[in-house]
């Protein structure tokens, strides 16, 4: 299939379901979006009992994208810049140190405590699943995922300290999870015997690190360029180089680009840089198109995670222990924000149940259905590709729609 009629395609459902959305469900685009196309991607489903046509139309179209890197490789990048361009640069600054250590001491516990627990539920269901696979599927679950805490968060009205610290771990704790994600992926693929702990070590260092240097140097080059010159269309599309080249960089010398490119998009976005080197036209017009971009997007995106129930192998074992998996995620992640939190709440004086809103508000989205794309049959794909679309159905549905109402009844 052509991969500009599958762009139309997406576009055009994105537009239309978006259009139903505002106008009759008026719910937050990425929720509505998603619960819009599931409600279409089952009346296709319902349809193909009298008529397979439209339903084979749609799983050949699917079988055409790789899911996993349209999203990784190709649109993540610019999201998060997006996201990063638009985050609070002196708040997150203030914030540094708590989010510095949600987004790495606290990946790497709640990796750990939800890999144990699945562990010994699916024991119970009688699914002799490895131990090393658990942890990975521990690993895809626990980053929250920027694209949809930054789409929800907005309109939930969560105090802006507040606010900065979920942003900012999400955004962050994306790179490192992927990370994790890839480290325990490779020891599950070829044994310990292969992978020492400095191997882990150099992976981990080269990644996050490399890709936050890259980032820093990707901003300063965007930051002088636009600084010598004073023509909004030229800055708008340097802004777009830097992204995509720094993208292709990133990925030919195996660093984190999600993290290079939040690391570019923080220092481009930051108020000081903004004076120096914008006008307020040239300002204006790359904010505009970067929301732009953004709001399309993500559109796709959710369009794109609605559509994909169609390459689940559904079980009633899997869809109960994705149920089952739901609440004890949710106390993973609450336990594995303990010890940041009460480090530091006292020197940065946190507002009132940061934990609990922080639990509630850390959203899973398309990442983690990614990531779980990329597992083997070996490693239990169709299993944790149920379990895991539940989870992230949950949480960007349910947590999602009501994160706003808990921040609200937690003020009072």
């Amino acid at each position: 299939m052509d991969p500009y009629l599958i762009a139309t395609i997406l576009i055009f459902l994105s537009a239309i379901f978006g259009y139903i959305n505002v106008r009759f469900l008026k719910l937050p685009n990425t929720i509505g979006l998603m619960i819009i196309t599931i409600v279409f991607t089952l009346f296709v489903i319902g349809l193909s009992y009298f008529d397979p046509t439209l339903l084979n139309f749609e799983k050949e179209m699917i079988s055409k994208l790789d899911f996993r890197e349209l999203l990784l490789d190709e649109m993540l990048s610019f999201l998060l810049f997006a996201g990063a361009l638009h985050t609070n640069f002196n708040q997150l600054k203030i914030q540094r140190w708590p989010v510095l250590m949600f987004s790495t001491l606290g990946v790497l516990t709640s990796t750990f405590l939800v890999g144990t627990c699945m562990y010994f539920v699916l024991q119970l269901f009688g699914m002799e699943v490895a131990f090393i696979y658990c942890l990975l599927f521990g690993a895809l679950i626990s980053p929250t995922d920027p694209i949809a805490v930054l789409g929800i968060l907005k309109k939930a009205d969560v105090p802006k300290k507040l606010e900065t610290k979920i942003v900012g771990e999400s955004l962050f704790n994306d790179g490192v999870g992927v990370v994790v994600f890839l480290t325990i992926f490779q020891i599950a693929s070829f044994g310990t015997d292969t992978i020492e702990a400095v191997d882990v070590l150099q992976l981990f260092g080269k990644e996050v690190l490399g890709g936050i240097l890259l980032g820093g140097v990707l901003g300063w080059v965007t930051y002088r360029l636009l600084k010598s010159i004073n023509d909004y269309d030229i800055e708008v599309i340097i802004t777009v180089a830097a992204v995509m080249g720094g993208t292709v960089i990133a990925q030919k010398l195996h660093l984190s680009a999600p993290l290079a490119m939040v690391t570019a998009g923080l220092i481009v976005g930051n108020d000081t840089v903004r004076d120096a080197v914008m006008s307020e036209t040239t300002e204006h017009y790359v904010d505009k198109f970067w929301e732009l971009v953004d709001i399309l997007l993500n559109a796709v995106l959710f369009v794109l995670i609605g559509m994909e129930m169609l390459v689940l192998v559904v079980e009633g074992d899997y869809i109960i222990a994705g149920l089952i998996a739901i609440p004890l995620i949710l106390a993973c992640r609450f336990l594995s924000l303990l010890i940041p939190i009460n480090i530091f709440k006292k020197k940065l004086d946190f507002v009132p149940n940061t934990n609990l809103i922080m639990t509630w508000g850390g959203l899973r989205g398309g990442i983690s259905i990614a990531l779980a794309l990329g597992l083997t049959n070996e490693m239990h794909r169709e299993l944790f590709l149920v379990i895991t679309y539940v989870v992230v159905i949950f949480s960007i549905i349910v947590q999602g729609l009501t994160v706003g109402k808990l921040v609200k009844k937690l003020k009072e």
